[in-house]
């Protein structure tokens, strides 16, 4: 049984009473109100994990309310959201991200310096719903809207450690295996095909484990959608508008918190909706990996003062590839000790494709080394002092 911890505070799930869990959860909500934030696109309607996900909420009676942003791309597809949700009794409200009104408010921000309207994606749509969540909850949990094993637990657990005052954590990033049961397949691609032989790689290629980089590493899986935090660090956040989101995030908590008040949960297993590689580089995994590489180096390079040129992106690329195949061979005898379908020549491709793309998102980050970074709260209220409850006012007159 794994007990290890981290640099940061691992909570296991080893023997969690679930009845206790809600009611302290329950309990601490009266003091500490806590909201769960669900980014959706219109196309995630007709999946059967929303259904279940909604059942599931339904369970969290002691949450504030659920905001889901959404991106919709006319009146009729918000509506039909709108209708679909009416199986959800906890207080909710549906954010049309791109709507028209919203979409005024933020063209009149750029009289005051702050073009929020260049930013399109997961990235802009998690801003704006922290935005509104963060007036009225203490604590704030985002998941996705594509957890196929969806129950109660999974909300309780990422705000446990956040409302629970005798541990009083500020960031909590919950963790999963990527493996689907039903179909015995290994899955988490981006992480262990990617991300984790990348920052292996990073190692080598500048010479010591750099302080962010250890940072990462001491996370089961830092790239998860699954995470909670206070308000006031969601007021304090610059966000990539990409799919960089989640190493975004990371560097954010990094620079802002703490050791001691980070932790990790353990999620157990769920299922997502699987991600096809892509066929060219702005697509489906071949796109997330160069925005997460993009946003990788960026953080690097502010943090740790590393020296980024087309010479260290060729060596990491080498060393990369490198990793990553040690790892294929460590998976595939995983799989095959656990009786999962494992290929060993599709897992080979992507690695081949991920390291291109090394190249490719590197070099085109050498070009524009600035990178798209949503301003935080605090700067955007600081140029309007009412933009959070006037957007607040619009998403209620949408909802009503």
């Amino acid at each position: 049984m794994d007990i290890r911890q981290e640099e940061i505070t691992t909570l296991h799930e080893l023997c969690t009473d679930k009845k206790k869990l809600l009611k302290i959860v329950a309990d601490a909500s009266n003091e500490r109100p806590v909201s769960v934030i669900m980014p959706m696109l219109y196309k995630e309607i007709r999946s059967d994990a929303l259904k279940n996900i909604v059942k599931g909420l339904n369970k969290c009676t002691y949450l504030n309310e659920v905001v889901i942003p959404l991106a919709a791309k006319d009146e009729k597809e918000f509506i039909h959201v709108k209708r679909f949700f009416r199986e959800l009794k906890i207080p909710h409200l549906i954010m049309w991200c791109n709507g028209p009104k919203t979409e005024k408010l933020l063209t009149e921000l750029k009289s005051e310096g702050l073009n929020l309207l260049k930013y399109r994606g997961k990235g802009r749509d998690v801003w704006l719903a922290m935005g509104i969540a963060s007036i009225r909850s203490y604590g704030l949990a985002l998941h996705d809207a594509d957890v196929l094993h969806y129950d109660e637990l999974i909300p309780t657990k990422l705000l446990y450690p956040i409302v629970e005052t005798e541990l009083d954590f500020k960031f909590n990033k919950g963790y999963y295996a990527r493996v689907s049961l039903d179909k015995r397949i290994m899955y988490g691609r981006v992480f262990r095909l990617f991300l984790y032989p990348l920052l292996r790689a990073f190692i080598d290629n500048i010479g010591y484990e750099s302080n962010f980089v250890r940072f990462l590493r001491s996370f089961r899986y830092p790239i998860s959608g699954e995470f909670a935090l206070t308000s006031d660090l969601a007021r304090d956040v610059d966000l990539p508008g990409d799919w960089g989101i989640e190493i975004g995030i990371m560097a954010e908590m990094y620079r802002n918190v703490a050791l001691k008040s980070i932790c990790q949960t353990d999620l157990g297993f769920y299922d997502h909706k699987h991600q096809k590689v892509g066929k060219g580089s702005d697509k489906g995994l071949m796109k997330m990996t160069g925005d997460i590489l993009k946003t990788l180096l960026r953080v690097l390079i502010e943090e740790d003062n590393i020296v980024v040129s087309k010479e260290s992106l060729i060596a990491l690329r080498v060393l990369y590839v490198r990793y990553a195949r040690d790892g294929i061979r460590k998976y595939h005898s995983d799989s095959h000790f656990n009786n999962l379908k494992y290929d060993r020549h599709v897992e080979e491709s992507m690695v081949e494709r991920f390291s291109q793309q090394i190249l490719n998102s590197g070099i085109s980050y050498l070009r524009k080394p600035v990178g798209t970074r949503i301003p935080d709260w605090l700067r955007t209220i600081s140029a309007r002092k009412k933009i959070r409850e006037q957007l607040l006012d619009i998403v209620i007159s949408d909802n009503e």
